[in-house]
């Protein structure tokens, strides 16, 4: 069944909280990982025609927005038509779930990894997508360790969020 794409937030926020956690307080990543899989594949109504309507990223590292703790980001980002001219540019809008993390150890070197983020995925929902997700979390969980200390470890805030970014 598909939802408006201005539903997605609360569609995200369901799925999290249907796993225990509160979007604003997420005690456990890894289930975290979990609402996000089946989020991306709930269809939206709403979005863009094209291969690159609908996408996803995995982010992580330190930013100056929180003081440069280490973070976390699942995000799934939107194109959506203009109304009044449908064949125009789309605005583009993020589902995010951000996590900062408390500063370990482990975590050293984290903003000097090779990469800060999986790069876009635009696999529709379904299999693809899906083996896709399963590839992502598999190779960077075994590439990077300080990725598996984020993973492994409780954010200290968390907060999700619908927003548009052009």
């Amino acid at each position: 069944m598909s939802v408006s794409w201005q539903s997605s937030i609360e569609v995200f926020s369901r799925l999290l909280r249907g796993r225990g956690l509160d979007p604003n307080s997420v005690a456990d990543v890894h289930a975290a990982w979990a609402a996000f899989e089946e989020f991306l594949q709930t269809p939206l109504e709403g979005v863009a025609s094209g291969e690159d309507a609908d996408g996803y990223i995995v982010q992580w590292g330190r930013w100056s927005w929180n003081d440069s703790r280490p973070n976390l980001s699942f995000t799934r980002q939107l194109a959506i038509p203009d109304a009044e001219d449908p064949d125009g540019q789309p605005s583009y809008w993020q589902v995010d779930l951000e996590m900062t993390f408390s500063d370990v150890p482990s975590l050293t070197g984290l903003d000097e990894l090779n990469e800060s983020s999986t790069g876009f995925g635009f696999d529709p929902v379904g299999p693809l997508r899906a083996a896709e997700l399963t590839s992502i979390h598999d190779h960077y969980l075994t590439l990077y360790p300080q990725l598996r200390t984020l993973f492994d470890s409780a954010p200290a805030k968390s907060g999700l969020s619908l927003q548009q970014v052009d």
